[in-house]
């Protein structure tokens, strides 16, 4: 049976990229988005002209029943999730500690805990049925790069990782990995015309990462040769951390 990976906000940036990537690797991939279904629609259009399986899920996976819907059609139409990729996120604005609220908080905490807990609840009967499962969270090197401003962001980022090591060993005894890729700034359409030069700089292979580079990793973990890897974040920043 092709095992179906589910890709949540892939309908542009890194998500599209690592859907096409895990299509090419021979997963069905569920392409997830929430308001951008045309994007939606190019990816899976690129994965099936390549010769792979798609297909698109509109879903705020954000939403307890939203979630619950989604896992649940993905299973109707490609088969149960065996892969997960929490990629889904909102807007990451600087705020600086006198301007920062407990929304603030909760707005980030929303997308990097909330998100993928009510996705893992919903994906985990079918990947125990089928044995194990791979769960993959798109975190961020943030957590260490301890940036002004972005405390909401990185609180939310470092609750991401911890629950990362702790699900890792919940989920063991079930066959189940779960891991964390953290990318540096990877520039994506959003980011075009900025002046990246003095980030990179700052990197030691001195030059930007693409998104094809956290693909790659997400990949990996996907695959049979990370079927010993759990618990663990894959830093994707050229060494900049």
């Amino acid at each position: 049976m092709t095992a179906v990976a589910l890709v949540t906000g892939a309908s542009r940036g890194l998500g599209a990229v690592i859907a096409r990537r895990l299509a090419a690797d021979g997963l069905a991939v569920a392409v997830n988005y929430h308001s951008d279904s045309a994007g939606a629609q190019r990816v899976v259009d690129d994965i099936r002209a390549a010769g792979g399986t798609a297909d698109a899920f509109a879903a705020d996976v954000t939403d307890e029943a939203g979630v619950t819907r989604l896992i649940a059609g993905v299973a109707g139409r490609l088969g149960p999730v065996s892969v997960l990729v929490a990629n889904a996120t909102g807007p990451q604005p600087a705020i600086g500690f006198e301007d920062l609220t407990w929304q603030s908080h909760l707005d980030q905490l929303t997308f990097f805990v909330k998100s993928p807990t009510l996705l893992l609840q919903a994906a985990l009967p079918g990947m125990k049925e089928l044995g194990g499962g791979r769960v993959i969270q798109i975190g961020s090197d943030v957590v260490d790069r301890r940036l002004p401003g972005m405390s909401a962001y990185i609180a939310a980022k470092a609750a991401q990782h911890a629950l990362t090591e702790v699900w890792a060993r919940e989920l063991g005894p079930h066959g189940i990995t779960v891991n964390v890729v953290a990318p540096g700034w990877i520039p994506v359409e959003r980011h075009s015309g900025l002046d990246l030069s003095t980030y990179r700089a700052e990197v030691p292979l001195r030059r930007m990462g693409t998104p094809d580079d956290v693909a790659g990793a997400v990949a990996y973990l996907a695959s049979d040769g990370a079927a010993f890897v759990t618990g663990q974040r894959v830093t994707v920043n050229g060494g900049h951390t």
